[in-house]
């Protein structure tokens, strides 16, 4: 017997398999065309090598696990590295947005660090830390902090002031304030901060990776680089791309829950 949640879960699997086909439908035409450009001799395919050569070094090094443990040697470090930059943004940003003296202390210079790049911070955590996992975490951690710092203490500041004396008025208490009233109001726009830290957690792990890192995905940028293999390059620019939309999507189809009630951030996640 079919029930009304199966007729509605239908036409809601075909639009996401829609929307999954329109999603894929440019980079299929962008490979083909290049793949079609290369056979015709318009395009040498010798420093951008067709997508026929980088599907055979994908399986080459698939085939050899060598793909898998470079996967693997990325995402633990992006997953350290996010959990840890994370947590810290979320405190930071809810005492600096809630205690105004804390944001006049400390939000200039978190600010002013804010436009550090990357590879600035490389030489300093190698001389503090070597050359091991723990400046690789920390620099991912760092990537991460500054977006769902900003990101927190942004949408904790935005809440409506009449939202908040809508809880006075009902005399509740802080603790059921903050449950039913700041925590509702800050939650998609910190999820949308937590997606932007771990997009910028894909892009530090290559400047980690950069601190005598023997594998990873950076490492294998690298190699091919140092070794003139532009299959090998574009093989791990695409996996990087295939690995970080599919941590974006666990993301979402975790934290996605917390945010079903508001019709907004459900289509905007």
């Amino acid at each position: 017997m079919t029930t009304i949640s199966d007729a509605e879960s239908k036409p809601a699997a075909r639009e996401r398999g829609s929307r999954l086909l329109l999603g894929l439908l440019p980079p299929l035409v962008l490979a083909l065309g290049w793949e079609g450009g290369v056979d015709a001799g318009l395009f040498s395919g010798r420093l951008l090598p067709p997508p026929s050569r980088i599907a055979a070094t994908l399986w080459q090094l698939a085939a050899s696990g060598d793909l898998a443990m470079h996967v693997q040697a990325t995402l633990v470090r992006v997953g350290l590295g996010f959990a840890f930059g994370a947590l810290a943004g979320i405190l930071a940003g809810a005492l600096v947005a809630t205690l105004p003296r804390l944001r006049w202390l400390i939000d200039p210079s978190l600010q002013a660090l804010r436009a550090v790049p990357s590879l600035a911070w490389v030489p300093l955590f190698i001389l503090w830390f070597g050359i091991l996992e723990t400046p690789k975490v920390l620099l991912i951690a760092v990537g991460v902090f500054f977006p769902v710092y900003v990101g927190v203490a942004g949408a904790i500041a935005s809440v409506d002031r009449k939202l908040v004396e809508v809880g006075r008025v009902f005399r509740l208490s802080k603790a059921a304030q903050v449950r039913r009233i700041l925590l509702p109001a800050v939650l998609p726009a910190t999820l949308t901060a937590l997606r932007t830290g771990l997009g910028l957690g894909f892009l530090f792990v290559v400047a980690a990776e950069l601190m005598g890192a023997s594998e990873g995905l950076g490492y294998l940028l690298v190699d091919g680089q140092q070794f003139g293999k532009p299959d090998q390059i574009m093989a791990a620019i695409i996996t990087f791309a295939v690995v970080g939309k599919l941590a974006d999507a666990l993301l979402v189809t975790l934290t996605g829950p917390l945010v079903r009630w508001q019709d907004t951030a459900r289509d905007s996640l």
